[in-house]
This record gives C-alpha cells, sequence and structure tokens, in this order.
C-alpha cells in the first residue's frame, strides 16, 4: 500500500476515534442534561453522529486490512495492474491518453489517476501492449487500444538503475 495512502487512512481513524470516544460522549452527556430526551434535537444529533463515525471508522479498518494484503509480487509483470500507466488510443475521442492505475483513495481523474475499480480501470486491468478494451461508460462504449505498457515493476527496475547510477557518481 502506498505509504501516503497509509497515513491518510490512519489519521482518519485516529480523528474519528478522538470524536467517538471523547467528543460525542461530552455531547451526548451535555444534551441529556437538558432533560427529555423525546424532544431534544442536540442528544439525537449526537446518537446520529455517533452512528456516523462508527459505521465509518468500520468501513476505513475494512479497507485498511485489504490495502494491507495488497501483495506486489501478485501483480503482472506484463499487463497492467496496480500502478501501471498506460498510453491508450480511444478510438472515441481520436485522441492518446495517459491514466494510471491506482488504488480508489488516489483517483483523480483530472490528472489521470484512474481507480483500478472504475470502469476504465477494470477494462485495462490485465491488458497488454496491442490489447483493445470496450469500457462501458455512462455516456456510451469507449474502445482504447493500450500502445504503451508501464508496470509498477518496470517503475522499481527504474528507480533501482537510478540508485546504481547515483551510487556510481553518474
Amino acid at each position: 500500500m502506498p505509504e501516503h495512502i497509509k497515513r491518510q487512512l490512519e489519521e482518519e481513524i485516529k480523528q474519528l476515534e478522538f470524536e467517538l470516544t471523547t467528543e460525542l460522549p461530552a455531547e451526548i452527556k451535555k444534551a441529556r442534561a437538558m432533560g427529555d430526551l423525546s424532544e431534544n434535537a442536540e442528544y439525537h444529533m449526537a446518537k446520529q453522529r455517533q452512528e456516523f463515525v462508527n459505521a465509518r471508522l468500520g468501513q476505513l479498518k475494512k479497507r485498511m486490512a485489504a490495502l494491507s494484503l495488497v501483495n506486489l509480487s501478485n501483480i503482472p509483470k506484463d499487463r497492467a495492474g496496480l500502478g501501471s500507466t498506460v498510453l491508450v488510443f480511444d478510438s472515441t475521442k481520436e485522441e492518446e491518453i495517459v491514466y494510471r492505475l491506482v488504488t480508489s483513495e488516489e483517483s483523480d481523474v483530472a490528472k489521470g489517476l484512474i481507480s483500478t475499480t472504475s470502469p476504465i480501470g477494470r477494462g485495462l486491468v490485465g491488458k497488454r501492449v496491442g490489447d483493445v478494451a470496450t469500457i462501458v461508460t455512462p455516456n456510451g462504449k469507449r474502445e482504447l487500444e493500450v500502445l504503451k505498457l508501464t508496470t509498477i515493476h518496470d517503475e522499481a527496475g527504474e528507480e533501482d538503475e537510478g540508485d546504481k547510477a547515483a551510487a556510481a557518481g553518474k
């Protein structure tokens, strides 16, 4: 799992746990002191927020567990997968587009960061150079031909080469 995503999720978990264990109990206690709970909006709002925070915490912890199971050795070396940068020709738009396949937390369509769980991401995962992915989007079908592929393994190799060159004083 990318380190910045892990830190981001851990920070949100920490913040929600503080709210759940410190802030919300104080709000609920204060609201209870106001009297009749059946018509106490502050009490009901605090209880609803408590339910929401509990649910969100559960989602985040589940996501952290799922991301921690991502094994780089299971990501293909010759096909598009998590971390791959893919140059495609979109025959619908008649243009070349670069996508990077990322986790849903990192996705940013405007920057070309496409989640592997999005329609385009799912369509590209497993594709090789020369393959055509037919993507069904809300705007209709799109055909994306893979022109160039750089996997996460290729990038790690490039970084290793750069480290070797730097160490050699080049």
